[in-house]
């Protein structure tokens, strides 16, 4: 595999979590929201070792090179690389926070340490240590124990050092350091806002709190000098799932989460400020091993907690929220079932309210009409209004069936909480087939009328997640089309028979026909092409992995075919090689809202072909999960879905543009500033003001 054609999936993804950071230095981005993008780095950055690291770090340990599915790199010069990345990039990260702590104090906002702060502030931070975080310490003394303590991945810890006095240590017969360990503990907001003084507002992180009481903590030990440097570590959280056919497949998963708690470590990070003999004495306990990566960091560890900074009441810092529009022509008052049956509507969140989901979900629960619901579920909000319903369809006799997703990741074990809430009210449950993740989001009803069995449903490019449809541009389709509604029935039918492979006219669905249908497209957009017809493709999608659709688009610009990519994060095609790949063009957007929709379009000579989906271009989408493809052939959704793919594509403020160097350099143009997600929400709200139109 020649390294030159391809970009290192791993090392893509790094340079995604790059443009994430690069938010945080943008100008255009509100403070406070600068803050939050340095969070959501650095929890990008906690799931990439859990999960990708730990992937490459399984191969090394395996023997193997790894070469075939990395891009032609060896596995443990990748491992070694990563390390080299993630430790510029935390520097880089450091310098940023810093700079905008000191854009925060002129807006009177003053982040304090335990040396900053002043008598007048003691008492109530005295009282806050005592009645909220004392009680909560987790505290362990080092030295006395004889196992070292298993440390979590969620958590981050101080690991304490006291000089012990002479007398002390020799009466003993020990060594002259006693260490311990505190865990700084999640339940309690890690920003403690200090009482307000005229317009100044001072935080203190509770990891200073936890330093500045050192000394009540451990007052117990006489010593000379204290000192407390954060560490942390994180696991390997790949689920091994065991054959042990006497549990059920919900204890095989619960079995698997519990056991994450004590995976391998494949991250150890430390403040870098930390003594020689403290960090060594950690490392020699932990058993840190050559394949883990150890990162030097700064003083804070665990900056996620930045996605949760307090807002002081500064709604000038932060983005202004958008008040989500309603779809043209589909109403929140009257039967959506009603709107559907005449015609197809798209939902576009949050640019569109996702309570058309929930409202055509509590219709479906309330309609005596209604027989059965069937949905995939793959991640749902910690109160989800989604399971309310279909828990209220089930009340009122539906026959619901739920297909719910066990591993999907992270969210293992609030989707088996939902899973035992849903059995016990009734629903139906589906796990799946062996081997396979469903992916899809796709949901079907069928309503007696005039003595038939009429089909309304959904297709969506993301989850049914209230939560997230607030932050995650998602397309989700609305349609009583019999031949589409049908393919759906028929997924379902393979969750439950899985041995039996269905055809599939209308939908393009994984594992089976995916790859090799959208192969069909990309093949017809060549012999277009070769016929001096036009011929483009347009897509649009989270993550471009799999190195033979990388080959197909390879191929399909060798022949003079026009590619337009909007790819979020993972890319390993090089757009812009002559003789491989000059007709590629590839551009991420990344800015306010998290981009999350597939879409697809073909030229088809002028009758443009075009697709949702579920199912980025992965391998493990396109073989290893259940994933469906939809149509459209409403041509005002499809025209709606040609304008949306134009808007993001004509961003010049936001798009970095993909290149053979990775630079994650802004797209440069001598247009007017375009900002893709706020024209948007414009033409949205010009397409409510003239019904029918299309700007």
């Amino acid at each position: 595999m020649n390294k030159n054609q391809y970009v290192n999936r791993e090392i893509s993804w790094l340079r995604f979590n790059e443009r994430v950071l690069q938010e945080s230095v943008d100008v255009q981005v509100p403070l406070i929201e600068r803050l939050r993008f340095l969070g959501i780095f650095s929890n990008n950055l906690d799931e990439f070792f859990k999960v990708r690291y730990a992937t490459v770090k399984r191969i090394v340990q395996a023997g193997k090179s790894g070469k075939s599915v990395l891009g032609g790199e060896r596995a443990k010069d990748l491992l070694d690389e990563i390390t080299s990345i993630v430790i510029r990039q935390q520097k880089d990260s450091q310098v940023i926070l810093k700079q905008i702590e000191q854009e925060l104090e002129k807006e009177n906002i003053f982040l304090i340490d335990e040396t900053e702060i002043q008598p007048h502030q003691e008492d109530f931070l005295k009282t806050y240590f005592i009645q909220n975080v004392g009680p909560s310490l987790m505290t362990i003394i080092l030295n006395s124990v004889i196992e070292f303590p298993t440390l979590k991945d969620t958590a981050a810890y101080l690991a304490v050092k006291m000089v012990l006095e002479e007398d002390n240590s020799a009466a003993a017969h020990e060594s002259p350091n006693q260490y311990a360990l505190i865990e700084i503990p999640k339940e309690i907001d890690r920003f403690i806002v200090l009482p307000r003084e005229g317009n100044r507002n001072y935080i203190i992180l509770l990891d200073d709190l936890i330093r500045y009481s050192l000394r009540s903590i451990f007052n117990m030990f006489s010593y000379t000098s204290i000192s407390a440097h954060m560490i942390k570590i994180t696991r390997d959280a790949e689920l091994d799932i065991d054959n042990d056919l006497s549990k059920s497949f919900i204890e095989k998963i619960s079995s698997s989460v519990e056991n994450r708690k004590i995976s391998d470590p494949v991250r150890f990070v430390y403040d870098s400020s930390i003594e020689a003999d403290t960090l060594n004495f950690l490392k020699e306990k932990m058993n840190i091993e050559d394949t883990d990566s150890v990162i030097p960091g700064g003083r804070y560890h665990n900056r996620r907690d930045y996605m949760g900074f307090p807002s002081l009441g500064r709604s000038d810092l932060m983005y202004e929220r958008i008040k989500p529009l309603p779809v043209e022509g589909l109403t929140l008052d009257g039967s959506l079932f009603e709107r559907i049956a005449e015609k197809d509507h798209l939902q576009y969140a949050p640019y569109h309210t996702f309570m058309y989901v929930i409202k055509f979900l509590r219709e479906a629960a309330l309609d005596p009409r209604v027989r059965t619901i069937k949905i995939t579920v793959y991640r749902l909000a910690n109160n989800s209004q989604v399971a309310a319903s279909l828990i209220n369809a089930a009340k009122n006799g539906k026959q619901v069936t739920v297909q719910i997703e066990l591993q999907a990741r992270f969210d293992e074990r609030a989707n088996i909480e939902y899973a035992e809430q849903l059995q016990e009210e009734g629903v139906r449950l589906i796990f799946g087939v062996p081997g396979l993740k469903v992916h899809s989001k796709i949901c079907v009803i069928e309503r007696e009328e005039g003595g038939d069995l009429k089909r309304y449903g959904f297709i969506s490019t993301g989850n049914f997640n209230e939560n997230t449809a607030r932050i995650y541009t998602d397309y989700t389709l609305f349609t009583s089309h019999e031949a589409i509604l049908k393919e759906l029935n028929k997924v379902f039918n393979f969750f439950e028979t899985s041995y039996k492979i269905y055809k599939y006219k209308h939908l393009i669905v994984s594992p089976h026909y995916t790859r090799t249908r959208f192969k069909k497209l990309i093949d017809a957009e060549i012999a277009n092409a070769q016929e001096g017809k036009p011929a483009f493709i347009k897509i649009k999608m989270n993550s471009l992995t799999s190195y033979d659709m990388v080959d197909l688009l390879y191929q399909a610009s060798n022949a003079g075919v026009k590619i337009q990519l909007i790819i979020r994060g993972i890319c390993c095609l090089i757009p812009g090689i002559p003789g491989m790949s000059e007709n590629i063009e590839a551009i991420s957007v990344v800015d306010k809202f998290l981009e999350h929709p597939r879409i697809f379009i073909f030229g088809n000579n002028g009758a443009p072909q075009v697709y949702i989906s579920s199912a980025d271009w992965m391998t493990r989408n396109l073989d290893y999960r259940v994933e469906v493809g939809c149509p459209i052939y409403d041509e005002e959704i499809k025209q709606e879905l040609l304008d949306t793919f134009e808007i993001s594509w004509k961003d010049n403020a936001k798009a970095r543009v993909f290149d053979a160097q990775q630079s994650n350099s802004y797209r440069v143009s001598a247009a007017p500033d375009f900002r893709s997600q706020f024209e948007m929400y414009s033409y949205y709200q010009q397409k409510l003001k003239d019904p029918g139109e299309n700007t």
